[in-house]
């Protein structure tokens, strides 16, 4: 983990677009492939007649590619993915095919996990593109209710970097406010954009990973902040707010635990280290993304890392980063695991810091 790359990154960012059956996938999906002239976008999905595309978009069909009037284009899923990756470029390199960036369409019952561990261990996946993001798409009105059937879209949201909030305008106010605030409880980190009619401003799916070379401090700093931190500055927090109680159960959303630490100094490499691989050994199925801002000791530069259960993308050094500020900020979304097991585990790492009155407290 302390081995930083230093290359500048050229892979192609893919944003993997997630939500359960019939959150507004689809709608979103013509929205992008509407939008034009840049970027150019290959959209894949697992077949054509899945998609839903509106034809009045399609300018010429291909075997496996539908070519789009704003230049984008959509591409079906042959085989493996890897194999359609490789594919595309193969063609974008002979000039047959442009796009900037990639967009992934998963099925309603996909788990992210499965797809972002394939970007993980594909070697040809892993040095040609990059996760961009996770969007998921939630539906306002039907969304709590498939919460409560099917922990498959609860993991989807706890996934995301960013949830699409669809079909508000079918629920009062009042509901939609209570569902945001459920959404926050299962992801603190995720920003969630309701969508107007279906569509959103494309560029806000993009770039949304601290984790990438190109990245600002603020924006690295922003994918670990809890969207409404009441007390940014508290050592050692659970993100999530305790349900009311008289609330519903909701047996699903116990399931998802996260907790975040902030700490002031930097921490020993050894430390680091031996924090995370006994979370990884321990619990390291249940881990559905453990992220974070770190300084090590003897290190001037900070990085950030990002991991999926055991699996890890090569950390990323912040060379902007401002003078002076050695802080360090990790969070950790899992399922299965008490908020109480998630917060001793991070206390590993506060254990090592110097000695120093500290005022912890919930967030």
């Amino acid at each position: 983990m302390t081995d930083i790359m230093h290359a500048t990154d050229t892979r192609f960012p893919v944003t993997l677009l997630t939500g359960f059956l019939g959150a507004g996938k689809t709608t979103l999906l013509n929205a992008i492939l509407s939008k034009g002239p840049a970027p150019k976008i290959a959209v894949i999905v697992n077949e054509f007649g899945e998609a839903g595309l509106d034809h009045d978009l399609i300018e010429a069909v291909d075997e496996d590619i539908i070519l789009m009037q704003s230049g984008c284009l959509c591409c079906s899923m042959r085989g493996d993915l890897s194999r359609t990756l490789q594919d595309l470029v193969t063609r974008k390199h002979e000039s047959r095919v442009t796009f900037d960036r990639i967009v992934i369409e998963t099925t309603g019952l996909a788990d992210p996990v499965s797809v972002l561990q394939t970007f993980l261990i594909d070697p040809y996946l892993a040095e040609n593109f990059r996760m961009d993001g996770v969007v998921t798409v939630v539906d306002a009105a039907t969304g709590p209710d498939t919460l409560n059937r099917q922990f498959e879209a609860v993991s989807q949201v706890a996934m995301a970097d960013l949830l699409v909030l669809s079909k508000t305008d079918l629920v009062p106010e009042s509901a939609s406010q209570a569902f945001d605030a459920r959404l926050r409880s299962l992801n603190p980190t995720a920003d969630i954009l309701r969508a107007d009619r279906g569509v959103v401003p494309t560029k806000a799916l993009w770039d949304l990973s601290g984790l990438r070379h190109q990245a600002r401090p603020e924006q690295a700093e922003a994918w670990l902040m809890p969207a409404a931190d009441a007390d940014p500055l508290c050592n050692l927090s659970g993100m999530a707010p305790a349900p009311s109680p008289a609330q519903a159960p909701r047996p699903h959303d116990e399931r998802i635990g996260s907790a975040s630490i902030v700490l002031d100094d930097p921490i020993p490499h050894a430390a680091f280290d031996l924090w995370l691989d006994t979370l990884i050994l321990l619990r390291g199925p249940d881990i559905l993304r453990v992220k974070g801002i770190v300084h090590l000791e003897g290190i001037e530069t900070p990085f950030v890392f990002h991991g999926v259960q055991h699996l890890f993308d090569p950390p990323v050094p912040l060379h902007d980063w401002p003078g002076g500020d050695r802080t360090s900020r990790i969070v950790i979304i899992a399922r299965d695991m008490t908020r109480s097991e998630l917060v001793h585990s991070l206390d590993m790492l506060r254990a090592r810091q110097p000695s120093q009155e500290t005022n912890a407290q919930p967030v």
